[in-house]
């Protein structure tokens, strides 16, 4: 998929210590690296231009955030409420982002790479040109999505919810599951490979024999 990548601008970045989140503070040409935040709340925070790197943060509800040209590496937002956020140019690198809430969020150009991201929640987010790469999505919800371009490559996504989400042209062929959560009038287009119609046979109701 061709994606636009993060326009960081290295040699601008400044170390930025972080105590604690709050609302609607600004953050560009940052590096935030090597800490832990744990039950933070807030909301309007942006970070433009910025790299996390080794960051935990964990039992936060973190609404509304923006992120423009950023780049997270070896990071872990397990748990964290991130509804309604706004992403674009983003790259995730190693990251963990289980039981993580993107519900209603904007992603556009954004990419997940050796990713941990079961029971993530995705649902009745718009994502434009968003690529998982390499990457455990074991019950994630996918479901209703406002959905232009989204690839899958080798990720295991067993037992994840696309209910509601039209899969023209989405294609898991590469991808691992032995279920999924949908409906099969959103199946049209879909693109999988010979040993994955048997899943499907299933869900219509079918018997092979």
């Amino acid at each position: 998929m061709k994606m636009d990548k993060p326009k960081i601008q290295e040699q601008l970045l400044e170390p930025e210590t972080i105590a604690f989140l709050e609302s609607k503070v600004e953050y560009k040409h940052k590096l935030i690296e090597n800490i832990t935040l744990d039950q933070q709340e807030a909301s309007k925070v942006s970070f433009e231009n910025v790299v996390f790197r080794h960051v935990t943060i964990s039992e936060s509800t973190l609404e509304q955030f923006e992120f423009t040209d950023v780049r997270f590496e070896h990071c872990d937002f397990s748990n964290v409420n991130l509804s309604g956020a706004f992403m674009h140019r983003i790259e995730w690198h190693n990251c963990k982002f289980v039981g993580t809430d993107f519900s209603n969020s904007r992603l556009q150009n954004v990419s997940f790479l050796h990713g941990l991201g079961d029971y993530s929640n995705f649902r009745f987010a718009h994502l434009k040109q968003v690529s998982f790469s390499e990457s455990t999505l074991i019950g994630a919800d996918f479901a209703y999505l406002a959905l232009q371009k989204m690839e899958f490559s080798q990720c295991k996504i067993d037992q994840a919810s696309l209910t509601g989400t039209k899969m023209k042209d989405l294609d898991l062929s590469d991808c691992e599951f032995d279920s999924l959560v949908l409906t099969m009038e959103d199946l049209n287009g879909c693109v999988i490979s010979p040993h994955q119609a048997a899943t499907f046979v299933g869900l219509m109701g079918l018997i092979i024999k």
